[in-house]
C-alpha cells in the first residue's frame, strides 16, 4: 500500500468543515445526537485535515464557512423532492430533514461562491447537482436495481479531475444509495459512469475553487486503497493553499 502523506505540523491542519447529520440515536447518547461518519473524519485526518463537525443551522451560512479551509459535503438521508421540483414523494424516499436540506444546500451553494475546496461525497453529489438546477431519480428500482450495499467498478473519464486525483480510468467503489442524478446541473460536467450508466462523479469547470462530487463513498475504502484516500489527500492539500 502507498502509505499515507504524514500531514502539516501539529497546530497548522487544515480546517475542514463537515456539516454534522441529524441521528434519532448514537451509543452512549440518551437522547438524538448529531454525527459525522467515523471514517469520514479518519480519511480527512490521514490527509493531514482538521475534520470539524459543523452544526446544522441554516443562519449565517456564508460567514460560518470563511473561518474554513475546505469543505466535505457527506452522505446522508434523502433530499426532499420539492428541493428539485418534483410534486410527487416515492414511497421510499427516507430520513428527509427540512433543517439538513436547507444546510447542506447552503453549505455547498456558499462554497462554490466563495471559492472553498470541496469534496462532495454521495448526498453531497445530488446536494450540489440540486443547487445547480439539476434533478434526481427518487428511487433506482430497489433490491437489484439500487446501488445498496454495493462494490462496482466506475469508468472515469480520463483527463477528468476525479481520475487526475485518483491516478485511474477505472476503479472499484463502494456505494450506498438509491437515489442518482437525473437532469445534471447547470455547468457540471459528467466524470464518471457505473456499468448500469448511473452517473457516479461530477465535476464543475468554472468552480472559483477546487470541487469534485462523487456519487460513491470513498471513505469506506480509503484506508486500503490509496486511489480512494487521495481524494481526501487533495481536499486537504488544496485547503492548505
Amino acid at each position: 500500500m502507498t502509505p499515507h502523506p504524514a500531514g502539516p505540523p501539529l497546530g497548522h491542519r487544515p480546517l475542514i468543515a463537515v456539516p454534522a447529520r441529524f441521528a434519532a440515536s448514537a451509543s452512549a447518547l440518551r437522547y438524538a445526537a448529531e454525527v459525522s461518519a467515523r471514517a469520514l473524519v479518519e480519511a480527512v485526518w490521514r490527509a493531514g485535515g482538521e475534520p470539524v463537525a459543523v452544526h446544522p443551522a441554516p443562519t449565517d451560512v456564508a460567514a460560518r464557512l470563511t473561518r474554513f479551509d475546505g469543505v466535505l459535503l457527506p452522505g446522508g438521508g434523502d433530499l426532499a423532492p420539492h428541493r428539485y421540483g418534483a410534486a410527487d414523494v416515492h414511497a421510499d424516499v427516507y430520513d428527509v430533514d427540512d433543517v439538513q436540506d436547507a444546510f447542506d444546500l447552503e453549505t455547498a451553494r456558499h462554497a462554490l461562491d466563495l471559492g472553498l475546496p470541496l469534496l462532495a461525497v454521495c448526498r453531497g453529489l445530488q446536494v450540489v447537482n440540486t443547487v445547480l438546477g439539476g434533478t434526481l431519480h427518487q428511487d433506482m428500482g430497489g433490491p437489484g436495481g439500487d446501488h445498496r450495499h454495493v462494490v462496482h467498478p466506475v469508468t472515469l473519464e480520463p483527463g477528468s479531475t476525479v481520475a487526475r486525483v485518483t491516478g485511474a480510468e477505472k476503479t472499484d467503489v463502494s456505494c450506498y444509495h438509491h437515489q442518482r442524478v437525473d437532469r445534471v446541473g447547470t455547468g457540471l460536467r459528467v466524470t464518471a459512469r457505473a456499468a448500469d450508466g448511473t452517473i457516479e462523479a461530477l465535476e464543475l469547470p468554472t468552480a472559483r475553487g477546487w470541487f469534485t462530487a462523487v456519487q460513491w463513498h470513498p471513505e469506506d475504502t480509503a484506508h486500503e486503497d490509496p486511489a480512494q484516500q487521495r481524494l481526501f489527500d487533495e481536499l486537504v492539500r488544496r485547503s492548505a493553499g
